[in-house]
Parts: structure tokens; C-alpha cells; sequence
């Protein structure tokens, strides 16, 4: 029965590798690359792409505790700090990077509709301030399991060591460990208003911000291709104006793409996590595993598809791809004439 139970506990471990080891190094890779190309290029060095420098921070940090957040799922052995440490550290990244993710996209905003007081916000003359508000609000929320905010000593925790999802731990008071749950670490109304308080309200607001630029945009859109046909006296659509609406639509394409395939996984996971915990019912641990690594490895690849969609950010790394194809391309030749 005990090697039973090690087998399964180490077979959803391996799952979990086996799925975030290779997302977690595309992200961690793709956001070097990003912040690379960032600090090669002086005329980037604005507070804008600071701001951006910090969420591709706060990214690849996600990216590193990408392999834990699926393990917070799962009953393991541990001692009381490295438990609160295990759920506490990879909440911290999730927040601080939504946290920088909200900022960015609120800069970007306002830089399109009021370009003209944008010098004048205060998050572009208090650069620290800024980054004090989307790093140490998420620190102090997360921490807040290990100010006293758990249930530690709950009463449904008597048996957890004998859980028979995990391995057999009869001897948890002994060696000083116990069986480490997100149950015991946070309580469910933290989750309710981490979720519902926190998380829900910034994906809604990044929709919205996105949502009312490219209202704005199509409105901008209207406007040049009315003053194009009083210029050209016309009423046939021109093949201008055809190129801005196709260039419109694919915009809106892309938008559209990138909520579906980048946030709606996180957004069935998180729902399904709150359904669970309400009605107080185990769940297959595979179906967590999976739901977990696509909704938060989606959610990360955001901060990947705003960079690697400038050629600006990318352009270091492509010249030294080039220089790196074309020294090998001159010995692969110089070899073959030898």
C-alpha cells in the first residue's frame, strides 16, 4: 500500500515536470532574449520600456516557479516553514507579475488616449513608486498565511498524514514534518478575495483597457478613411483604406487570439479550482495538473507575445542569429572544399 501510494505521489511529479520543464525554460529563455535586445538598444532606455523590463522580471520569475504552483495541489511531507515558503513564494510571483502586467498595459493605455498628459503621470516621474506599488502590495498579501492567516491547526487536519494520496507519513510529528495542503496555508476566504478581490479584477481591467484602445483605433480608422475619399472625391472604397481595415482586422485577430489561447485557460482553472473548494470535493489530481500548468504557463506567455511582436526588443537577437548562421554556413563550406 505504501509503495502504492509513493508510485502515484512520484507519478504526478513527474507529470508535473514533464509539462513545466519545457514551458518554464521557453519562457525563462524567450524573456532573457527580450530583456537582452532592451539594454543592447539606448533608445529603449525610457521609462516606458522600464516598466516593461519589470514585467518581463516579473515573467521569468514566473517562469522559474512555474514547476511549484502545480505542487501546491499536492499533500507532501515538509516542516511548517518550508510549507508556508512552498505556497507563499509562488503566490508572491503570480501576483507581482499580474501586478507589473496591469501596469504595463495602464501605460500603454494612456499613452494612446491622452498622449498629451502622459508625460505629466506620476508613475512616469516616481519610477521607484511605481515599482514599489506592483512588487511590495503582492509581497505583503502573499505573506499574509505566515503573519497567522491559515489554518494550521484546523481540526480536519488529524489525519492528513495518512492521506491516501500521498505517501504513507505515520511518522510526521515524529521527524518534525507534517503534510504539507494549500488547505492548511490558505484559508478560503483568503482565496476568495485573492481571487475575486484581486486576480478577476485585473484580467477584467486589461480586457477593458485592450478592449477600449481598439474602439479607439476603429473609430481613428473611420476618420482617415473619410478625410482619404473628401481628398480623393470618392465613394469607392480605395486600396488604402482596404489596407488599413485588413491591417484593423488582423489586429483584432491577433487580440482576439491571444485572450483565447492566453487567458481563457486560466480562467477555467480558476473557476474550476473555486467550484471544487466550495463544494468540498476531491478532484482528479492529473485533471488539476493539467488545468494548472496550461492556465498559468498561457497566462505567462502574454508579456512574450507584446515583446516578440516589436522587432525593436528582438532586432540584437536576430543580428547575432545571423552572424552565428553565417559563421557556420563559412566553415560548413571551408570544410567541404578541404
Amino acid at each position: 500500500m505504501a509503495f502504492t501510494n509513493f508510485y502515484a505521489h512520484f507519478s504526478e511529479k513527474q507529470l508535473i515536470y514533464t509539462i513545466t520543464v519545457p514551458l518554464s525554460t521557453s519562457i525563462i529563455l524567450a524573456n532573457l532574449v527580450i530583456i537582452l535586445g532592451i539594454a543592447c538598444n539606448r533608445q529603449l532606455h525610457n521609462t516606458t520600456n522600464y516598466f516593461f523590463v519589470s514585467l518581463l522580471v516579473a515573467d521569468l520569475c514566473t517562469g522559474v516557479a512555474l514547476p511549484l504552483i502545480p505542487l501546491m495541489g499536492l499533500n507532501r511531507e515538509l516542516s511548517f516553514s518550508s510549507c508556508l515558503m512552498a505556497h507563499v513564494f509562488p503566490n508572491f510571483l503570480f501576483l507581482a507579475f499580474l501586478f507589473n502586467l496591469v501596469m504595463v498595459h495602464y501605460d500603454r493605455y494612456i499613452c494612446i488616449v491622452d498622449p498629451l498628459h502622459y508625460n505629466t503621470l506620476w508613475m512616469r516621474h516616481s519610477f521607484p513608486l511605481a515599482l514599489f506599488a506592483v512588487w511590495v502590495p503582492p509581497l505583503l498579501y502573499a505573506c499574509l498565511p505566515a503573519f497567522g492567516w491559515n489554518n494550521w491547526r484546523g481540526p480536519d487536519w488529524n489525519d492528513c498524514c495518512h492521506d491516501q494520496n500521498v505517501t504513507l507519513l505515520s511518522n510526521c510529528s515524529a521527524n518534525g514534518t507534517v503534510c504539507c495542503s494549500y488547505r492548511r496555508v490558505f484559508p478560503n476566504a483568503f482565496i476568495y478575495l485573492e481571487v475575486y478581490g484581486l486576480v478577476l479584477p485585473a484580467i477584467l481591467l486589461i480586457a477593458g483597457l485592450t478592449g477600449h484602445v481598439l474602439s479607439i483605433t476603429r473609430s481613428q480608422l473611420k476618420d482617415m478613411c473619410r478625410l482619404h475619399r473628401s481628398v480623393d472625391r470618392s465613394s469607392k472604397v480605395s486600396d488604402k483604406e482596404h489596407r488599413l481595415n485588413l491591417r484593423y482586422t488582423r489586429c483584432v485577430v491577433a487580440v482576439s487570439l491571444t485572450f483565447l489561447a492566453c487567458w481563457v485557460p486560466y480562467l477555467i482553472y480558476m473557476h474550476a479550482c473555486i467550484v471544487f473548494l466550495i463544494s468540498d470535493t476531491k478532484w482528479s489530481s492529473t485533471t488539476h495538473i493539467v488545468l494548472s500548468c496550461t492556465g498559468i504557463g498561457s497566462m505567462a506567455v502574454v508579456p512574450l507575445v507584446l515583446g516578440l511582436s516589436n522587432k525593436q526588443y528582438t532586432e540584437p537577437a536576430i543580428k547575432l542569429l545571423k552572424k552565428v548562421r553565417g559563421r557556420w554556413r563559412r566553415s560548413t563550406q571551408e570544410s567541404q572544399r578541404k
